[in-house]
């Protein structure tokens, strides 16, 4: 049985993140609770000295939430019929970041999967702030849906990695899951920085490769930028996941950084899972 969260908003995006996880866990037991979070507006000193206006209104709000909570569950449980899934709702007075490290503790999740984008839906952000935040600090693996994804299973997945990373089995058992459900195929990435790979290196090579010999396919990419290549391979190959590792030799630090973005041109179109530093 897994137990995975549900961040929404109430946005579209929060909505096909919903549903991408529905699908792709289609054939496995899962717990799915849906997680909404509030501040009042007016969230600053008014509110916590009490002001009479404000008084009662963090009740409202929390009404608000759980009732429109009820209604996405019911109509969850009606549009997506499936007797392998349970939806639980949770509200809270929090911050979304918050409450997701304080929920995935309290309840065990094993996998959250989220929007990229929020019910602002600027298009000139890659990642939501509530999304960025949220991979940086959570130890479980994330996946983030973008905008107007029409789902498609996961049969491609594509895994850049510098081999620099002690590759641990339970670790990545999340990917696993959805590669054996799908019959997946990991195309495992490698950008070539000019020079051999050293003693190190060729050992957690070999050791990803023990892992998923038999539902992978190894690429060494010529020089490039990590984002140029990923780019490149998803042009010429069809991808519908992209999977990376969080670990302080990857570029994911700089993938957040705006002008980095702006200036690489990262363009993500397929669910982006990254999995936590190992």
């Amino acid at each position: 049985m897994k137990r995975i969260l549900l961040p929404t908003d109430f946005s579209d995006n929060a909505f096909e993140a919903i549903r991408y996880a529905l699908l792709v866990f289609k054939d496995l037991k899962c717990t799915f609770f849906l997680l909404h979070t509030y501040t009042p507006p007016v969230y600053q000193t008014e509110y916590l000295l009490g002001s009479p206006g404000l008084i009662g209104l963090g009740d409202v709000m929390q009404e608000t939430s759980t009732n429109r909570l009820e209604k996405l569950k019911v109509r969850l449980e009606s549009q997506y019929k499936n007797t392998n899934h349970t939806f639980k709702i949770r509200t809270a007075f929090n911050t979304l970041v918050n409450e997701v490290i304080e929920t995935t503790e309290q309840e065990e999740i094993d996998m959250i999967i989220m929007g990229t984008t929020g019910a602002t839906g600027a298009k000139e952000i890659l990642f939501g702030s509530n999304a960025v935040h949220v991979i940086k600090k959570t130890k479980r693996p994330i996946i983030v849906v973008p905008p107007n994804f029409e789902y498609e299973a996961p049969k491609e997945i594509l895994f850049p990695t510098d081999y620099e990373i002690d590759y641990k089995k339970e670790a990545l058992e999340s990917l696993f899951i959805i590669a054996q459900q799908h019959n997946s195929r990991i195309n495992v990435m490698h950008v070539r920085a000019g020079l051999d790979l050293n003693t190190l290196q060729k050992k957690y090579k070999k050791q990803l490769e023990k892992l998923i010999s038999t539902m992978s396919l190894f690429h060494e990419m010529p020089d490039n930028e990590v984002i140029n290549a990923i780019n490149q391979f998803q042009v010429k190959n069809k991808i519908n996941l992209l999977v990376m590792i969080q670990n302080k030799h990857t570029f994911l630090e700089r993938l957040f950084i705006e002008p980095v973005i702006k200036k690489l041109g990262f363009h993500i179109t397929v669910p982006f899972m990254v999995i936590p530093q190992l």
